[in-house]
C-alpha cells in the first residue's frame, strides 16, 4: 500500500449487534464504498482485505473489519451466516455508506453472496474471489491435499479439512501451519511461517463455520436472483475452492464475468496483484456507470 493510502486509513472500534468489532476504512469519505469481507473465520482478519484492496483507496472508500470471532473483534456468537450478514448491514448503516460494492474472498465470498441475496437493494456490484456457492468442493480439496506436490500432510491434518473439528487453539494452529503451504502457487516457507506466527486463533469460530454452517450451505438455486454486475475471480491452482466452483457461480449469476488467474493459487490478489487490480478496476469502471 502506498503512503497516500496509509494516511487515509482510519480505525474504529464499534459495538455492532452487541459485539465489539474492529473496523478500518481507507480512502476519501465521498468515494464509492467497497465493503470487503475476509475469509477463514477464526483465523483471518481485516489484514488481508486491507492488503488486497488498499491500493483501490485512491478511487474508492475501502471498508474492512475483523468479523465477530476473528482477529481482534469480540468472541461473541452466534457465528452464523445470518449473524455475519446482519453485521455487514449494521456497518453499512453505522457509517452511512449508502449503496455499496460488496466484495469477499474464500469464506468471505460466501458472505458476500449471502449479503447480496439478503440486501440486494443496497448493492451496486459484487466482486468475488476464490469462493463457492455450496460445499461440494470440500471432497475435491481433500484429494488435492493428499497429492499436492512438495507438501506432505499427516492423516490427522487431512481428516480435519473442512470439518471444524478442533479441541482448542493449539490443535487449530497445528492444523493451520500444516495446510498453509497448499494455498500458494509458489511455496515460500518464510511467508508461511510469518502467516502462521501472526495469526490470531479462534478455534470455536472455525468449528462453527465449518462444522455447522458449511454442511447446510448451498446457494446455487438462488444465484439467478442476483441482478447486480458480478465479477468472479479465481486462481487456476486453487486447491481449496477450485476453478470449477467459480465456473458454477459465473454460470448461474446472469451476466457474471469470470476471470481465471493462471499463475495463482488461492490468492490471485496477492500472487498476481497488478493484473488483479487492473481486472477489478476495469470491471468497476463499467459496472458503476
Amino acid at each position: 500500500m502506498n503512503g497516500t493510502s496509509e494516511r487515509r486509513s482510519r480505525r474504529y472500534t464499534e459495538i455492532i449487534n452487541g459485539a465489539r468489532l474492529e473496523i478500518e476504512i481507507l480512502g476519501d469519505d465521498d468515494a464509492q464504498p467497497i465493503i470487503v469481507h475476509h475469509g477463514a473465520p477464526g483465523i483471518a482478519s481485516r489484514a488481508e482485505p486491507v492488503a488486497s484492496f488498499g491500493p483501490f483507496s485512491d478511487e474508492y472508500r475501502i471498508v474492512a473489519f475483523d468479523a465477530r470471532g476473528s482477529g481482534r473483534s469480540d468472541d461473541i456468537g452466534p457465528y452464523s451466516h445470518a449473524q455475519w450478514v446482519s453485521d455487514i448491514e449494521a456497518i453499512r448503516t453505522r457509517f452511512d455508506l449508502g449503496r455499496i460494492v460488496m466484495a469477499g474472498g474464500s469464506y468471505g465470498g460466501f458472505l458476500a453472496l449471502e449479503y447480496t441475496l439478503a440486501h440486494g437493494e443496497h448493492v451496486r456490484a459484487l466482486v468475488l474471489r476464490d469462493t463457492a456457492a455450496d460445499n461440494s468442493h470440500t471432497g475435491l480439496a481433500v484429494e488435492r491435499a493428499r497429492v499436492a506436490d512438495g507438501v506432505e500432510l499427516d492423516e490427522w491434518t487431512v481428516s480435519r479439512i473442512g470439518t471444524g473439528n478442533f479441541a482448542d487453539n493449539a490443535e487449530f494452529e497445528r492444523y493451520w501451519r500444516s495446510v498453509l503451504p497448499l494455498y500458494d502457487h509458489r511455496h515460500d516457507p518464510a511467508a508461511v511461517e510469518r502467516k502462521a506466527a501472526s495469526a490470531l486463533y479462534h478455534y470455536a469460530t472455525h468449528n462453527q463455520a465449518f462444522g455447522v454452517n458449511m454442511p447446510a450451505y448451498d446457494l446455487k438455486d438462488r444465484l439467478p436472483e442476483i441482478v447486480q454486475p458480478t465479477l468472479v475471480t479465481v486462481g487456476r491452482h486453487d486447491w481449496r475452492t477450485p476453478v470449477e466452483a467459480s465456473e458454477t457461480i459465473a454460470s448461474l449469476i446472469p451476466g457474471a464475468e469470470l476471470v481465471i488467474f493462471e499463475e495463482s493459487g488461492h490468492s490471485p490478489q496477492l500472487e498476481e496483484p497488478e493484473r488483479f487490480q487492473r481486472v477489478v478496476r476495469d470491471f468497476l469502471a463499467g459496472a458503476l456507470i
